[in-house]
């Protein structure tokens, strides 16, 4: 439960009534839950679409249906718990060569990645795809994707991650700690504007520095905003800082340059259409194949979700990070 808004410390293990499901819903005993910066940030109370606390949040689970079916699916919240109640439409069958914490790793991030790449960049072979944040779930998602879309892949990380990247297919890493990404880009590039598709979940003046890097005809797909937050808690002089340096973009200037903006918010996606299956269904072949294969960073204990949360906070991890019950 997120019992107020604040550090992970707000998090406690709390007895709960079990749910129950209603017409078109299956209950899961849950196995592993996965954790996603929405989570981290609905903790600090800095995410609107969040239920207000005491509340569960968790999008996505892996666990066991009352047949002894292994499934993994997505959930309007309610993740963190030893049950969950969910859509059929948003379960799938868990491949069999996958983990509980692998099935738990797999719903959101995939989604968003074949959202932003698939379905709206509209990634092709060939093309230069920058991945801000590549060693994150939707990161190590991203240039999975990027990779068998024949893409060349870009991607952002601190130095001691860079051979982790490169080994899940980032062409070209490049440390945002040590030198301006963009600055970056184009050396490697040898081109003031040399890509056609940006994932930029960092917000603030990110947004404009990959924006710029666009040749005519590129996409930028805006789907977070992980600098409003600085630290464990939340920090509304950081947050209006960030939002201050977020560039607006302008409909004749995008015209002018033929480049385009995306905003991709997987729940509102989710909310408007009812289910996330018109992912999970394009997603699902590639997974029982092995063309996919979620990384796990850590799994920890449902006990120990203020440490998980802190971990998340410290950008430690290279992948999802889930808990386990």
């Amino acid at each position: 439960m997120i019992t107020r808004s604040g550090p992970p410390e707000v998090l406690e293990v709390q007895e709960r009534p079990e749910p129950e499901p209603g017409p078109g819903q299956v209950k899961v005993r849950v196995r592993a839950a996965g954790i996603n910066f929405a989570d981290t940030m609905a903790r600090q109370g800095l995410y609107p679409d969040a239920p207000k606390p005491p509340s569960v949040v968790g999008y996505e689970f892996a666990g066991e249906l009352d047949s002894g079916e292994r499934v993994l699916g997505g959930c309007r919240f309610g993740g963190y718990a030893e049950y969950v109640v969910a859509d059929r439409a948003n379960v799938m069958p868990l491949p069999e060569r996958w983990s509980f914490e692998q099935g738990a790793a797999m719903p959101v991030n995939y989604a968003t990645a074949w959202a932003g790449l698939v379905r709206y960049g509209n990634v092709q072979e060939g093309e230069r795809v920058l991945l801000q944040a590549a060693a994150g779930g939707v990161g190590i998602a991203a240039t999975q994707v990027a990779k068998l879309r024949g893409a060349e892949v870009y991607g952002t990380a601190s130095a001691s991650k860079h051979e982790a990247i490169r080994g899940f297919g980032v062409d070209h890493a490049i440390d945002y700690r040590d030198e301006d990404f963009l600055k970056a880009v184009r050396r490697i590039a040898g081109a003031k504007q040399p890509l056609d598709l940006v994932m930029d979940a960092v917000g603030g003046a990110s947004f404009g520095k990959s924006f710029s890097l666009l040749r005519p005809g590129g996409r930028l797909v805006c789907f977070g905003a992980s600098a409003v937050t600085s630290g464990e808690r939340r920090s509304l002089p950081q947050a209006l800082k960030t939002m201050a340096r977020t560039r607006i973009f302008h409909p004749m200037p995008l015209m002018s340059e033929s480049k385009s903006v995306v905003g991709l918010n997987m729940l509102t996606l989710w909310d408007s259409k009812g289910s996330l299956d018109e992912y999970l269904e394009a997603l699902r072949p590639l997974a029982e194949d092995g063309s996919l294969r979620p990384v796990v960073a850590k799994a920890f204990p449902l006990e120990e979700g203020p440490a998980a949360h802190r971990y998340i906070a410290e950008r430690k991890n290279v992948g999802k990070v889930v808990l386990t019950l």
